[in-house]
Parts: C-alpha cells; sequence; structure tokens
C-alpha cells in the first residue's frame, strides 16, 4: 500500500509575521522537509482565498476577527483577511521543499470556506483528492502542517472518513487554539480513529 504525505497550508500568512499567524509555525518546516523521503508521494494544501472571501471579517460591517456568524453551512469564524489570492501571504514558506507531486488549492470559492483537503465546509463540495489518491493505489496518509486545531485536523477526520489510514505527525504541526479547538480538534481525530503521534 502507498502512503502519502499531506502538508497543510505552509504559507507565509500562518507563519510568524503573517496576517493569521500560529505561534511558532515555521518551526515544522525542516521536520517537514526531513519527514519527505519516507512517502510515495507528497500533496500540498494552498489556501487560495479570493479578496472578497465570506470568511473574512472585513468583508461583514461591524464583525471583529475571531466572531463567530452563521452560513448555510452552519457556524463560520470570522478570520483576518489572509492568504489572498497572488499575494506574499498566500505563498508557501521560502524554506519549504516543493518536491512533491499536487497542489490542492481551497478556499478559493467567495461564499464558503474550506479547511479540509477533502471537502468544502458544506462537507459536501469535494477538491477531488479522494480520487486522485485512489488513482495512484495510496492508502495511507500522514499530515503535518498548520494549523493543527483547524484545517490539519479536518483533513485527518475526513481522510479517516473516506477510508484511508490516517496518521498526524503532532511534533510537525502547530496550532492556534482558539476557544478550546485544540482540545476538541484532538478529541475528533481520536474519535475518528485517526493516529496521532
Amino acid at each position: 500500500m502507498s502512503s502519502a504525505l499531506l502538508v497543510i497550508d505552509v504559507q507565509n500568512d500562518f507563519c510568524p509575521g503573517g496576517a493569521l499567524a500560529v505561534a511558532d509555525g515555521d518551526s515544522i518546516v525542516p521536520i517537514i522537509n526531513a519527514m519527505m523521503p519516507e512517502f510515495d508521494s507528497i500533496i500540498y494544501t494552498q489556501d487560495w482565498h479570493p479578496a472578497d472571501h465570506s470568511s473574512f471579517a472585513a468583508n461583514h460591517d461591524g464583525a471583529t476577527p475571531f466572531s463567530v456568524t452563521e452560513m448555510p453551512y452552519g457556524p463560520q469564524v470570522l478570520w483576518p483577511t489572509h492568504c489572498a489570492q497572488g499575494t506574499v501571504g498566500a505563498a508557501f514558506h521560502d524554506e519549504l521543499d516543493l518536491k512533491g507531486d499536487l497542489i490542492i488549492r481551497k478556499g478559493f470559492r467567495t461564499d464558503i470556506d474550506s479547511y479540509s483537503a477533502f471537502f468544502e465546509n458544506d462537507h459536501e463540495t469535494a477538491t477531488g483528492l479522494t480520487g486522485y489518491l485512489r488513482t495512484r493505489g495510496i492508502g495511507s496518509v500522514t499530515l503535518a502542517g498548520l494549523a493543527l486545531d483547524f484545517c490539519v485536523a479536518y483533513s485527518a477526520v475526513d481522510a479517516a472518513r473516506e477510508g484511508f489510514r490516517v496518521t498526524v505527525m503532532s511534533e510537525a504541526c502547530r496550532a492556534i487554539d482558539l476557544d478550546g479547538s485544540l482540545t476538541k480538534a484532538m478529541d475528533d481525530m481520536a474519535a475518528a480513529g485517526v493516529t496521532i503521534l
């Protein structure tokens, strides 16, 4: 059974100095680079938002970043503007090795956010990653990246639901931990059968 490394959103805006910086986020880059030779396939995700994205607090009158609003698909955190298409903030971290097979861009639909590498936040609109992995004969995926309690966790849970064997390398992730989000994410991943190393 072939294995893939899913490198989740290791982008400038999620690293120190970025618009939605995860504390110590850049420290995982050398760890991820060192992991790459162990896998048959390397796949990256890239947050890729239009400037008018509905998840940006700036696009809602009077809303503050990290407040929560209701979208047709459920509760949505309103984020600082980040990873806008074509900006330096949306680019991958300079020191991340880009020698993989595929880049999945997500969050490019204005009206729906996308944390998972597999589905938009409606849990219905697929990115196509499941089909790609199955076509390549990949049955096992390991996740690393940013942020552990949002995009990594959502991706891991969806990968397990899609029938893959899933491992999260916690030392190669960092979390935002917004209002208990890290504890919830760890519980959700454990309940889905994700192995956390």
